[in-house]
C-alpha cells in the first residue's frame, strides 16, 4: 500500500485550471515545432532529444509571465501535449524514410502525405491507449522503485517554478549552467562532446565518454545500481565481445558490412564494429529482456485490467479521486479495436488482417517494455531503434514464411516497424508524462486525452515534414539527410528477405540475456547497456558513483543525508532541463540555411557559429569540463550542510 502514503504537490481534492484552451493551443504549437526540429535532427545525426522539459519551461514563460495565469497543472498539460511531437517524429524518422529510398530506386511509389500521417496516427494512438492500463502498475505501485529521471526532473522544474525560493534557485542554476555548457560544446564546438579512445594494444576494444551534463544528471538520479547495470552491459560488449570478434573473425566478411572486421576497424575505429555487429547482439538482448520483463509484469497487468474493468462495471469510476482517474478500460479496448480495423481496411495503409494483428501483439509488448525502460533510464536514452530492429527481424521473417516476400513484403515490414516504433516512442513519452503528473498532482485522464491531441496534431505535421524534407534536400540517404537509423532498418529488411542477416549475432544477444537473468541481474538495463555505445553509460556511471559517495558519507542525522541527496537530484534535474532546451535550439539552428560553402554544399546557421577551427580546447579540455560539472553537482548537493 506504498502508493497511498505519497502525497502529490497538488492534493487530489484541490481543483485548478488544467485542461484549458490555452494549454491545448500552446501544447499543439509546441508539438509541431518540437516534432519538426527533432525530425530534422534525427535524419541528420540519428538521434532525437526529449521535449518534455523544454516544453514545460516554455509553458511557464508564456503562461506565467506573459498571460499572467498561475496553474502548475496547466503548465504540465502543455508539456504533455508538446512532448508528443518529439516522440511521433522519433518513431517516424527511424523507419519510414526507407519507403522513400525504395521509391528512389524505382521499387515502389513515393508514400503520400495521407499514408505517412495515418501510420504515425495509428502508432501514436495505440501507444497512448496501450500505456493506460500500465499506469497503476508502473507509475503508482512502483513509485520509489522506478526512478523516471526525466519525468522526475520535469516535475522538479514545474514545482520549482511554482514555489521559487532555494529549490528553484538550485534547479535553475543547474538549468543555466547546463545550457551554457551545451551551447559551448555542441554549438560553438569549443570541445568535442564525445571523446573516444581505441585501445590498440587490446584490438577491438575501446572506451569513451559523452561529456554532457544531462548524462551525469541521469546517472545521479538513477543511482549507482541502475548505472552499474548499464555500464556492465557496455563493458561486456566493448571489452569482451568486440575484442573476440577482432581476435577470431578479423578476416571474415559478415553482413551487413561488405568489408572484413579488420578493415572496418581500420576505416572507422571500433565504433564501426559496434555499429555493424554489436548492435545486433544488443538488439537480441533487448528483445529477450523485454519478453522476460513482460512475463514478470503479466500478472500485475492482468490484475490491473481486471480491477479497472470491475470498477467500471460497478460504476465506481466517477467516485474515484481526481488523481486516480484514467480513460475507462472499455474505451481503451474499443479504441485499440478501431485502430486495428483502420490499419486492416483503409487502403492508404498497406497492411492486411495478419499484419494488423502483428502490430497489435508486438505493439502491446513494446509499449510495456518502453514504458518500463523510461522509468529506468529516461526517454532520451530509450532505445526505440533497438525495439524497432527486433520488430523488423521477427515481422519480416513471419512475412517471408507466409509468402509475403518481395517489395510488397518489405513495404509491409517497414510499415509494421514504423507503427511499432511510434508506439514504443509514444508509450515511453506517455509513461514519463504520467509520472510527472503523478508527482505534481495532475488528472491522469486529462493528461491521456492531452497526449492523444498531441499525437493527432503531430501525425498531421510529420507527414508534411518528411515529404518536404525529402524534396528539399535531395532525398534520404544523401549527404544532407543521411537518415542513419532508417538506412539500418532498410538493410535489415532487405537482409532478412535476402536470407543473409546475421541471425547468429541476434541469438548471441538472446542467450546473453538469459544468462544474465539466471544470475539474478536485471536484464533490461544490462541489455540496454549492451545495445547503446559505452560512451553513454560511462558518464551515467560517474553520476551514479557521485550519488553513492554522497549517500555513504557520515551525517549528523538521516534528515541531513536526505537533504544532501535531494539537493543533488534538484540540481541534476536542472542539468537535464538545460541541455534539453539548448538541444532543441541547436536543432532549430541546424535547419536554417545560410548559403553555400566553397564545395557547393549547403551551410546552416549551426555551421556558422562553429568556432572549432579558430579555438578549441580539445579532448583534455572536454574531460576537465565534465569533471567540473560533476564537482558542481557535489557543491550544490552539499551547500546547505556546509553552511550548518
Amino acid at each position: 500500500m506504498e502508493e497511498k502514503k505519497f502525497q502529490p504537490y497538488v492534493p487530489a481534492d484541490k481543483v485548478m485550471p488544467e485542461f484549458t484552451v490555452v494549454s491545448i493551443v500552446l501544447g499543439a504549437i509546441l508539438a509541431i515545432v518540437f516534432g519538426g526540429a527533432n525530425a530534422y535532427l534525427g535524419l541528420r545525426v540519428g538521434m532525437t532529444v526529449s521535449a518534455s522539459i523544454p516544453a514545460a519551461v516554455i509553458s511557464m514563460g508564456v503562461i506565467r509571465k506573459i498571460l499572467r495565469r498561475d496553474s502548475i497543472l496547466e503548465n504540465n498539460m502543455v508539456q504533455t501535449i508538446g512532448s508528443a511531437g518529439e516522440s511521433v517524429a522519433a518513431g517516424a524518422i527511424f523507419t519510414l524514410p526507407a519507403l522513400f529510398m525504395w521509391a528512389k530506386d524505382g521499387l515502389c511509389d513515393v508514400p503520400g502525405l495521407v499514408e505517412i500521417g495515418l501510420i504515425a496516427l495509428c502508432g501514436g494512438v495505440l501507444g497512448v491507449l496501450m500505456m493506460i492500463p500500465l499506469r497503476s502498475a508502473l507509475i503508482v505501485k512502483e513509485h520509489g522503485v522506478l526512478a523516471y529521471p526525466e519525468g522526475q526532473a520535469c516535475a522538479e522544474v514545474l514545482i520549482a517554478g511554482e514555489e521559487g525560493g532555494a529549490k528553484a534557485s538550485t534547479v535553475f542554476s543547474g538549468l543555466g549552467i547546463a545550457a551554457v555548457y551545451k551551447f559551448i560544446a555542441d554549438g560553438l564546438k569549443v570541445f568535442p562532446s564525445e571523446i573516444t579512445y581505441d585501445v590498440t594494444a587490446y584490438k577491438g576494444s575501446g572506451i569513451g565518454i559523452d561529456v554532457l551534463p544531462a548524462l551525469a544528471g541521469v546517472g545521479y538520479i538513477c543511482g549507482v545500481k541502475v548505472s552499474s547495470y548499464l555500464f556492465a552491459g557496455g563493458v561486456l560488449g566493448w571489452f569482451v565481445i568486440m575484442p573476440l570478434m577482432a581476435l577470431f573473425g578479423g578476416d571474415l566478411v559478415l553482413f551487413p558490412a561488405e568489408v572484413t572486421v579488420n578493415e572496418l576497424i581500420a576505416d572507422g575505429g571500433v565504433s564501426n564494429l559496434w555499429g555493424n555487429f554489436l548492435r545486433y547482439i544488443g538488439a537480441g538482448a533487448v528483445a529477450c529482456g523485454g519478453v522476460l520483463s513482460l512475463i514478470k509484469s503479466l500478472p500485475l497487468i492482468v490484475r490491473t485490467f481486471k480491477d479497472a474493468m470491475g470498477d467500471y462495471g460497478k460504476g465506481r469510476t466517477a467516485s474515484t479521486l481526481r488523481t486516480e482517474q484514467d480513460i475507462p478500460m472499455k474505451v481503451v479496448l474499443l479504441g485499440i479495436l478501431i485502430v486495428a480495423v483502420v490499419m486492416w481496411l483503409v487502403p492508404a495503409i498497406p497492411l492486411n488482417l495478419f499484419t494488423a494483428l502483428i502490430v497489435i501483439v508486438f505493439g502491446f509488448f513494446f509499449a510495456t517494455v518502453s514504458s518500463r525502460m523510461v522509468g529506468l533510464i529516461g526517454s532520451s536514452n530509450n532505445p526505440v531503434s533497438g525495439m524497432a530492429i527486433a520488430t523488423l527481424l521477427i515481422s519480416t521473417l513471419l512475412l517471408k514464411m507466409t509468402g509475403n516476400d518481395g517489395i510488397n513484403g518489405m513495404i509491409a515490414a517497414i510499415v509494421i516497424g514504423g507503427v511499432i516504433c511510434v508506439i514504443a516512442a509514444i508509450a515511453g513519452d506517455t509513461s514519463q508524462d504520467l509520472k510527472t503528473g503523478f508527482l505534481v498532482g495532475a488528472t491522469p485522464k486529462k493528461q491521456q486525452i492531452g497526449e492523444l491531441i498531441g499525437v493527432a496534431v503531430s501525425a498531421i505535421a510529420i507527414g508534411a515534414i518528411l515529404y518536404l524534407l525529402s524534396m528539399a534536400w535531395g532525398g534520404y540517404g544523401s549527404d544532407d539527410l543521411p537518415a542513419p537509423q532508417a538506412v539500418l532498418m532498410k538493410m535489415i529488411v532487405e537482409g532478412v528477405m535476402g536470407g543473409n542477416l546475421p541471425w547468429n549475432l541476434v541469438f548471441v544477444g538472446v542467450f546473453i540475456a538469459l544468462v544474465v537473468e539466471v544470475l539474478g541481474i536485471p536484464v533490461l538495463p544490462f541489455a540496454i547497456g549492451l545495445y547503446l555505445p559505452i560512451y553513454l553509460s560511462v558518464p551515467m556511471m560517474l553520476g551514479g558513483l557521485l550519488r553513492w559517495y554522497l549517500e555513504k558519507r557520515k551525517y549528523a542525522s538521516e534528515k541531513e543525508k536526505d537533504n544532501v541527496v535531494q539537493s543533488g537530484v534538484l540540481y541534476s534535474s536542472g542539468l537535464i532541463a538545460g541541455e534539453g532546451i539548448v538541444g532543441i535550439l541547436l536543432a532549430v539552428l541546424a535547419v536554417i540555411p545560410m548559403g553555400l560553402n566553397a564545395e557547393g554544399k549547403t551551410l546552416y546557421l549551426s555551421d556558422k557559429i562553429n568556432i572549432s577551427e579558430m579555438f578549441s580546447i580539445g579532448n583534455i579540455g572536454g574531460l576537465i569540463c565534465f569533471a567540473v560539472i560533476l564537482f558542481t553537482i557535489y557543491l550544490f548537493a552539499t551547500k546547505d550542510s556546509k553552511k550548518k
